[in-house]
């Protein structure tokens, strides 16, 4: 049944759907009415919800919850991601599914979200929702790509996303039987003789003469890291670009505004498309790469200084010019309220970047 909802209850409800039968954070604007719908929510399905101290407390506790196999997530800002980041590297270190979500304000957390800010040689994959509804279906996306490959997997939205109401219809996607969880901690493997252990710095539980072989628990996590990113199909949303003479590459919600724009420049005359990445990691660069061929240039918008613009930059490999037309733009509450986030503006920025 379709219901109006505000994004951070129906992001709340996906997360239930999905199973997540564990959640917790600490408030921070714009995630905090996520962690308050999931306090209201999971308790009816026999789960838990945890308000944390902090960030730290939040990313342990999911943590914790993981390992015994159940479905995991927190989450907060740009701001508290930075504080988990040491958490998040050594979940992905020790293959343990969880569910990151950043509500961030404005798009300065993309280098965050697709590179990290954790230790080692560890890869997220990131899925940047542009509405109500598609949030709804990669939240469980999430869920599922954390299971199947044993890693963390970030949902990047913004305070558009966690604020909007909009009408859903939040049902359990099927996105295929359950995976393992012979590796999961439920207390029955201890004490005899063949317990398990998930670590960061292995799988295999050590003797007091015994050190670690910590190369062959890397090398172990690095090949698990290249399947899963050829393993997920990269996502990406590309409408009119066969003969478009510019090309505009937005992710998240300015993708949404960004194709207003192009369909208003359309019905004037002037030959645009546009790719949207939902995928940031693996990002699309199939996708954008195709997109580029024939166009005279590519305008990249983002509502910081700069930061995507690279990985399109890399998949165009200067086959065609790549511009830049974004820039930050806030309200004075600096949540990522832009006011630049208007059709007309746009509609100028990208018929000014046209050779």
């Amino acid at each position: 049944m379709r219901q109006l909802m505000e994004g951070s209850e129906a992001i709340a409800a996906a997360m239930v759907a999905a199973g997540c039968r564990f959640f917790a954070g600490y408030p921070m604007t714009p995630f905090t009415e996520i962690l308050e719908h999931m306090a209201k929510r999971l308790p009816d399905v026999g789960g838990v919800c945890m308000n944390a101290e902090s960030e730290l407390e939040a990313v342990g506790m999911a943590w914790g919850a993981a390992v015994t196999g159940t479905l995991a997530a927190t989450g907060s800002t740009g701001q508290g991601l930075s504080l988990m980041q040491e958490s998040i590297a050594e979940a992905a270190m020790a293959r343990l599914p969880l569910v990151v979500f950043n509500m961030a304000r404005a798009q300065g957390d993309y280098w965050q979200a697709t590179r990290g800010g954790g230790h080692g040689d560890y890869r997220t994959p990131v899925l940047a929702p542009m509405d109500v509804p598609e949030a709804v279906e990669l939240t469980q996306l999430a869920f599922h790509l954390a299971a199947t490959w044993r890693n963390p997997v970030l949902v990047l939205g913004d305070y558009y996303v966690a604020h909007t109401s909009q009408s859903v219809d939040v049902q359990p996607l099927d996105f295929g039987p359950p995976p393992d969880l012979s590796w999961a901690l439920d207390g029955s493997s201890g004490g005899s003789g063949r317990a398990k252990l998930v670590s960061p710095l292995g799988t295999q539980k050590q003797r007091d003469d015994v050190g670690y072989d910590l190369s062959e628990h890397y090398l172990a996590c690095a090949a698990a890291t290249s399947a899963m990113l050829a393993g997920i199909e990269p996502r990406a949303e590309v409408a009119l670009c066969d003969d478009a003479d510019i090309v505009v590459v937005a992710h998240g919600t300015p993708g949404r505004y960004i194709r207003a724009a192009v369909r208003v420049l359309r019905e004037q005359g002037i030959q645009a498309g546009y790719v949207r990445p939902i995928t940031l990691l693996p990002f699309p660069s199939g996708a954008v790469a195709r997109a580029a061929e024939g166009a005279k240039v590519v305008a990249v918008y983002e509502n910081n200084q700069g930061q995507m613009v690279d990985d399109v930059r890399l998949a165009v490999l200067g086959r065609t010019p790549v511009t830049f037309i974004g820039g930050l733009s806030l309200d004075s509450s600096g949540f990522g309220i832009a006011p630049d986030l208007d059709v007309t503006i746009l509609r100028d920025r990208i018929a000014g970047a046209l050779p």
